[in-house]
């Protein structure tokens, strides 16, 4: 994967372009503009995606478990759903919600598979990539877990860039063309964006919000 923009195509069930065909035209979308990369969550989507994009993908597998907080491709089950969609990067929740036997074993059990460590903090992210020995850190989950409330992700990519070896990709809330180059002059290898490009519904509300405010004659 180049370093630049991967683009995170998916929706909500609740979200008006909730389907696998419009999430693979978003993709061909952001192909089109130059993306280095997809984000892509379900299997469904994924072979949707991949019938009509060649640019790497970053595949996750969400699945909610009564025991457990972690919901990003969460155990094995869900990793070996993927392998057979070869896609060229499995996310997984990495953070302390995650089961950490799950976490020490990936690598040694799928070991030509390409694995990107979602974590919300830095001490998650030097853990992911020092013991357990991920390929790619992801900030995805900064500001979404209890640990990281008040953390914003530049707080978080200025602590490990200059900490770990492996590639750092930026997510979560680099929500404008300014914080995605600001990300990358950080010093992470790419940053990924989603809805402040795939979700029309946010996008208009925006504008919306802000014609609320004018002051007309």
């Amino acid at each position: 994967m180049q370093r630049g923009l991967i683009v995170s195509c998916q929706a909500l069930p609740e979200d008006p372009l909730y389907s696998s065909f419009i999430m693979s035209r978003m993709a061909l979308a952001a192909q089109q503009a130059g993306a280095v990369g997809i984000r892509a969550h379900g299997l469904a989507d994924i072979r949707e995606i991949q019938k009509i994009v060649r640019l790497p993908i970053i595949g996750a597998l969400d699945q909610t478990y009564s025991d457990r907080a972690a919901y990003i491709t969460p155990t094995r089950k869900e990793v070996e759903a993927l392998l057979p969609l070869k896609v060229e990067v499995i996310a997984v929740d990495a953070t302390i919600n995650a089961d950490e036997n799950f976490l020490s074993r990936l690598k040694k059990e799928f070991p030509k598979q390409k694995f990107m460590a979602d974590i919300s903090t830095a001490v998650e992210a030097i853990r992911a990539a020092e013991d357990f020995g991920f390929d790619f850190i992801g900030t995805r989950l900064t500001g979404y877990t209890e640990q990281s409330k008040g953390l914003i992700n530049f707080d978080v990519l200025d602590a490990i860039v200059d900490r770990l070896q492996v590639p750092i990709i930026a997510e979560g809330n680099f929500d404008t063309p300014d914080k995605a180059r600001r990300a990358l002059e950080t010093g992470a290898y790419a940053v990924v964006v989603g809805g402040a490009i795939t979700r029309p519904q946010l996008i208009a509300k925006k504008f919306v919000d802000e014609i609320g405010k004018a002051h007309l004659s």
